[in-house]
């Protein structure tokens, strides 16, 4: 496992000063956390870059990063609202490759609020601001991306429920949603996924009854699963991608507003007023989405974030599948796009699917001391 160069003593501390000037808790993530847990709550395209631990028990995974632990440990709490700041480090598979660091420190907040959300986002993204930017570095930047924004568009297109639930989820996940956007070019055929074919062959068994079946597949295989999924979680999910295979696809003019819609970058304001204009006009949720895209950047100009280094994308999203609101990241011209100095984003739906019994707003960013430190000659 390849360890990132530790960072000198007073940058480390230079970077982790910001966050000390928010009231928080000090959060003790377990370094082991439950593989099925976060292949479930964050999709497969994460399984490639985990450490897995395997054992007498469950299985389990390096901590890849800290917001599962942060929200569960915030559930744990009991409390009706809470922040959390931590430390340490986290771990991921480098990109096949690559060179990069495989085990890194982190420093974040995750905050658990009510209130407006446009505001928490600045208040988080500022933060992020700050701390990459006591590093050293002078050639920041701060990307911009809204998964909330895309579902209001495709909400706005009218298209069929299945087609936009399909549609929604796949926007993080470029391959997925780039096959989506071709299927009106293909014959039924061509845009079917991986698997759906064993799934309608089940879709017509119980769940129960087709977990049997799979069991029996791979007992006649002589196959050991392994990975964290048992056979009542594999003919689930199978059971939901035959239900989407089979729903509508995109007409032509459909599929070219959407990729219209992704094409809208730059600065965030004419963005935003291009998106409502793809689908003939506001509307009452694009409204509020604009709405709060003023007070976001309102905040962060407030906060002291420079207007010019600021830009948006509408065809930005993130492979962790908890993520459902504000998107960004804090990027150098040294370092490229792959390698980002911070990041952060909104999570609101991430709580209640983890159990918690209180709604409230969830929004965090973490910073990597070692890439905000522009003495790595990077």
């Amino acid at each position: 496992m390849r360890l990132e160069a530790p960072v000198p003593g007073d940058i480390l501390a230079a970077v982790e000063a910001p966050f000390h000037d928010v009231p928080a808790e000090t959060l003790d993530a377990p370094l082991l956390q439950s593989l099925g847990l976060l292949l479930d709550l964050a999709g497969e395209t994460l399984r490639e870059r985990l450490f897995v631990v395997q054992g007498e028990g469950p299985e389990a995974c390096l901590r890849p990063d800290f917001t599962v632990p942060a929200v569960r440990a915030h559930i744990a709490g009991g409390l009706a609202s809470g922040r959390y700041f931590y430390s340490g480090h986290a771990f991921r598979v480098a990109p096949r490759g690559s060179n990069r660091a495989e085990e890194f420190p982190q420093l974040g907040v995750e905050a658990f609020e009510p209130g407006d959300p446009a505001i928490a986002d600045a208040e988080m993204a500022a933060l992020a601001w700050r701390a990459s930017a006591a590093g050293g570095r002078d050639d920041l930047t701060l990307l911009m991306g809204d998964i909330g924004l895309f579902g209001t568009f495709v909400d706005a297109l009218d298209l069929a429920p299945p087609l936009a639930a399909r549609l929604k989820r796949v926007f993080s996940t470029p391959r997925r949603l780039r096959a989506e956007l071709n299927r009106e070019l293909t014959g039924a055929s061509a845009g079917e996924p991986a698997g759906s074919r064993l799934a309608a062959l089940l879709s017509s068994l119980s769940e129960e009854a087709a977990a049997g079946v799979l069991e029996e597949i791979w007992a006649m295989a002589g196959i050991e699963p392994v990975g964290g999924r048992s056979p009542a979680e594999i003919v689930h999910r199978l059971a939901e991608r035959a239900a989407l295979a089979a729903a509508p696809r995109l007409t032509p003019t459909q599929a070219d507003l959407v990729r219209d819609f992704l094409s809208q970058a730059g600065d965030p304001r004419r963005a935003l007023a291009c998106v409502a204009q793809l689908v003939g006009g506001s509307t009452p949720a694009l409204d509020a989405a604009q709405a709060g895209w003023e007070r976001r950047l309102s905040a962060l100009a407030d906060a002291g974030v420079p207007g010019d280094r600021i830009s948006f994308s509408a065809a930005f999203g993130r492979a962790f599948g908890y993520y459902d609101g504000v998107l960004f990241e804090i990027r150098s011209a040294a370092l490229g796009d792959d390698q980002a100095v911070a990041a952060g984003g909104r999570y609101d739906s991430l709580p209640a699917r983890l159990g918690a019994s209180l709604a409230t707003g969830a929004v965090g960013c973490m910073v990597r001391p070692g890439r905000a430190w522009v003495g790595a000659g990077r």
